[in-house]
């Protein structure tokens, strides 16, 4: 099936030059040159994943990201030539999915867009399809995740995260290895980023977030309480 992507950046020879990557690659690529048209579009056609510039006119990136959070999980990737940590993290709590600095190469991007759709739609490793903790099931195949039954909403790299944690059982993860584990070797974020996704991770699952544990000055650890 024909992925679908909403690309938004107001410069024009760069999101021609994405463009071409991706449809090259059979992607569907629908654009938009400010927050306002995004927004419109995403509304009124089906996307599968966003890739957001954040310097805009009429509503920029940060505004677009939160007011799609607030109706949907759909991946999002921002791209922007900003390179101080604080946006990385602002990016991350308002719900960004992966973080690409300018400049890049747009093959890149286009393998990062690959990448987060296929742990979206759970195509990654299909072993161990159901997985269960106390009230806390993961349903790899249908890449769902639910707590005493009722479905929990979590973005793709917080499904990643928990996956993370969970397939570590009871060891103890230094912030550093699960920042190069689940974000890659290349991300220029800091460990801020995981404690973010950790805390927005537990706040999801509510009772059961007390299984993610926090160790003092070691990292993090997943294993149900007696």
């Amino acid at each position: 099936m024909k992925r679908s992507i909403l690309l938004v950046e107001d410069d024009v020879l760069m999101r021609e030059f994405i463009t071409d990557y991706f449809k090259k690659e059979q992607w569907e690529v629908y654009e938009a040159d400010n927050g306002k048209l995004a927004l419109e579009l995403f509304e009124q056609t089906s996307i599968d994943l966003i890739v957001l510039d954040i310097m805009m006119p009429e509503m920029d990136g940060w505004s677009v990201c939160k007011a799609i959070r607030e109706k949907s999980d759909i991946p999002i990737i921002i791209i922007t030539a900003r390179t101080e940590d604080d946006d990385h993290i602002l990016g991350f709590e308002l719900g960004a999915d992966e973080y690409v600095t300018k400049p890049f190469s747009p093959r890149v991007l286009v393998a990062r867009a690959t990448a987060l759709m296929k742990r979206t739609e759970g195509t990654v490793g299909q072993e161990g399809d159901l997985l269960s903790y106390g009230d806390l099931l993961v349903n790899r195949r249908a890449h769902t995740v639910s707590a005493a039954g009722k479905i929990i909403n979590l973005s793709p790299k917080e499904y990643d995260l928990l996956l993370f944690l969970i397939k570590h059982y009871g060891k103890v993860l230094p912030r550093d290895y699960i920042l190069d584990s689940v974000w890659g070797y290349d991300y220029l974020g800091d460990l801020r980023t995981v404690d973010t996704h950790i805390k927005k991770l537990r706040a999801k699952l509510g009772d059961e977030g007390r299984a993610i544990s926090t160790v003092i000055r070691s990292g993090y650890k997943f294993e149900m309480l007696s």
